[in-house]
C-alpha cells in the first residue's frame, strides 16, 4: 500500500478571502480554526473533521484515516470517519524467533528436570510421635467441668518457692485456681465416638470450651487411658471461609486475570506438594529441585495470568536471570558463612528422620523459592512499563525507554526492599523478643546463627530483586526498540504514531 503524500502543515485553506462563500472551509457547527490550521488547540485531522481540501494535516492510515466526508475530500461540514487497518504484530518475526530460541530450550529444560526427578510421592517411615510427626484425628469438647486445681495435682500439697518467678507464680494458681476438666470425643479415625477426659489448667494459653472443635494426638504406645491428647484447634472452618473471600475478591476486582491468577496459585501449591518437597524428601539436590521447581511454577503463572506474547517473555527472561543471581549469591554466603540451616526443633526433627537430606541446601532452596513471588511482581511491572512507554511514545530509542523506565523502578525497588526485610523481620519477631529480653547487642544477635540466616536470606533475596530491575529494563528497551515489523504493519505503525503524537483518538496497538 502506497502512503499517500501529505500536504506540508498547516494546509493551504481555499475559500478564506473577504468574497468567500459562508459554509467555504467550514466545519459544521462554526468552530473555531486558528492560524495555524488547529480547531481549540487540537489537529483538525486529529477527529476526522475535514476542513481544508485533500487530507487533513494530521489523518493516518492503519491508526485511523481522516478524510472529510462531505463532498469526497473537499471543503465544507463533512464528518470524518476511521479505516482501521487490525492491531499491530505484537514484535517482528525476527524477533519472536530470537525470544523462542532462548525459552523453548530453557522450558523442554525445565520439562525434562520434572520428569527426571519426579517423586512420585514421599518415602514412608515410621512414625516418632514428636512434634509433627504425631498421629492425629479430628475432635470435639463435648463437656467442660469446673474443679478445684488442688484436686487434681498429683501433689497436693502448697507451694512455697518464688512467687515473682514465672516458675512460682504458675505453681500457685496450679495448686489454687480453677481448673477445667474437659470431655472430648474423637471424631475420626478407627476410634470414632471414644471419649477421653483431659485436665485444663488456669494458666494454659488455650483453654477449652463445650462444643469447639479440636486437634488431638494418638499415640499407639501409651496406656489407654493416655493415648489420646489435644494438641491444637480445628481451624478449617475459618480459615477455608477467609479463602473464599480472598477468592471472591481476586475474581470480583481481576476478573478473567484474577480467575488465572488463582488457577495459577493451585497449579503452585500441586508442584509445592507434590515435586518440591518429596523430591526433596526422596534425596534429591534441594538446589536442583529448588530451580527446577521455582522455573515451572514461573512460566505457568507468567504466561497463564498475562498471556503468551513478547512482554510476557521478556519477563520471564529477567526473572530468570535474577534468579541465577540469587542461586550462585546464596550458594556462596550460605557456605561462607558456615550456615547449617538446622537451627530449630523442626529443622532438627527433619534431620532426624532423614539425615541425608543437605539441611544448606534446603535453606538455599527456600531463599530461591521465596523470593520468586516478589520477582514475577517486579519484572512484569517493568516489562509493563517499558512497553507503555514506547506506546507512548513510539519514536523513543532504547537508551530513553531505559532511563525512563529505570526511574520507575527505583520507586518500586525502595518499596519492594522495604516489603521483603519487613516481611522476614515480622516472622522473627518472637526470636527478635527474646533477643531485646536478654539486652544482647546488634553483634551477638546478629552473628548467632537462627538470626545470620535471616539476615542471608534477606539480603541475597533483595540482591537479586535490586538487580531484576536494570536486567528487565533493559531487555524490555532492547526487544521494544528493535523491533522491525513489516513492511504493511511499519507503515500503518508509523502513521499512527503521528497521530498519537499529535495527540489523536486512533486505535490503540496491542502487543
Amino acid at each position: 500500500m502506497t502512503t499517500p503524500q501529505h500536504p506540508s502543515f498547516p494546509p493551504r485553506r481555499p475559500g478564506r478571502g473577504p468574497h468567500a462563500e459562508e459554509g467555504d472551509g467550514r466545519a459544521v457547527g462554526h468552530v473555531p480554526v486558528d492560524a495555524h490550521g488547529t480547531r481549540d488547540g487540537r489537529h483538525e485531522a486529529d477527529h476526522g473533521h475535514g476542513a481544508g481540501s485533500g487530507h487533513g494535516a494530521g489523518d493516518s492510515h492503519g491508526a485511523g484515516d481522516s478524510h472529510g466526508a462531505g463532498g469526497g475530500h473537499g471543503a465544507g461540514g463533512g464528518h470524518g470517519h476511521s479505516h482501521g487497518h487490525g492491531p499491530a504484530a505484537p514484535v517482528s518475526r525476527h524477533l519472536r524467533k530470537v525470544i523462542a530460541a532462548i525459552l523453548i530450550p530453557f522450558a523442554a529444560a525445565v520439562v525434562v528436570g520434572l520428569a527426571v526427578l519426579w517423586p512420585g510421592g514421599a518415602p514412608p517411615h515410621e512414625r516418632t510421635g514428636v512434634g509433627f510427626d504425631r498421629q492425629t484425628q479430628q475432635a470435639t469438647v463435648t463437656k467442660v467441668v469446673e474443679l478445684s486445681c488442688q484436686s487434681v495435682n498429683a501433689s497436693g500439697g502448697t507451694p512455697t518457692g518464688d512467687t515473682s518467678t514465672a516458675e512460682g507464680s504458675s505453681a500457685v494458681q496450679q495448686a489454687e485456681g480453677e481448673c477445667k476438666r474437659a470431655t472430648i470425643r474423637v471424631d475420626t479415625g478407627d476410634d470414632k465416638g471414644r471419649t477421653f477426659d483431659e485436665i485444663v489448667q488456669p494458666d494454659q494459653s488455650r483453654q477449652l470450651h463445650e462444643g469447639q472443635k479440636v486437634v488431638v494426638a494418638y499415640e499407639p504406645s501409651a496406656p489407654k487411658d493416655l493415648q489420646y491428647s489435644v494438641t491444637d484447634i480445628n481451624r478449617r472452618l475459618p480459615l477455608a471461609l477467609l479463602a473464599g473471600i480472598f477468592a471472591l475478591a481476586v475474581v470480583v476486582v481481576g476478573r478473567l486475570r484474577g480467575l488465572m491468577a488463582l488457577v495459577s496459585l493451585a497449579i503452585s501449591f500441586l508442584l509445592l506438594n507434590f515435586f518440591i518437597l518429596p523430591a526433596i524428601l526422596q534425596g534429591s539436590n534441594p538446589l536442583v529441585v529448588a530451580v527446577i521447581g521455582s522455573s515451572a511454577i514461573m512460566l505457568i503463572a507468567l504466561y497463564l495470568c498475562h498471556g503468551l506474547s513478547a512482554r510476557t517473555s521478556v519477563a520471564v527472561l529477567g526473572t530468570l536471570i535474577s534468579l541465577l543471581l540469587i542461586g550462585v549469591l546464596g550458594s556462596l554466603f550460605i557456605g561462607w558463612a558456615a550456615l547449617t540451616g538446622n537451627t530449630d526443633d523442626n529443622t532438627g526433627l527433619i534431620h532426624g528422620l532423614y539425615p541425608s537430606i543437605d539441611m544448606s541446601g534446603l535453606l538455599l532452596a527456600g531463599v530461591i523459592i521465596g523470593s520468586l513471588g516478589v520477582l514475577d511482581d517486579v519484572t512484569v511491572t517493568q516489562t509493563s512499563a517499558v512497553w507503555e512507554l514506547h506506546e507512548a511514545n513510539p519514536t523513543m530509542g532504547w537508551r530513553g525507554l531505559y532511563r525512563a523506565g529505570i526511574r520507575i523502578g527505583r520507586d518500586h525497588i525502595a518499596s519492594v526492599v522495604n516489603t521483603l526485610v519487613l516481611a522476614y523481620a515480622g516472622a522473627a519477631l518472637p526470636l527478635l523478643l527474646l533477643f531485646s529480653i536478654a539486652q544482647s547487642g546488634v553483634g551477638t544477635v546478629a552473628n548467632s546463627e537462627l538470626v545470620a540466616e535471616e539476615i542471608v536470606r534477606t539480603l541475597v533475596g533483595s540482591i537479586g530483586l535490586v538487580a531484576s530491575v536494570p536486567v528487565t529494563t533493559a531487555l524490555a528497551a532492547l526487544v521494544v526498540s528493535a523491533d522491525r515489523p513489516a513492511q504493511g504493519q511499519g507503515a500503518a505503525a508509523g502513521a499512527g504514531a503521528g497521530a498519537s503524537a499529535r495527540g489523536g483518538r486512533g486505535r490503540r496497538r496491542k502487543r
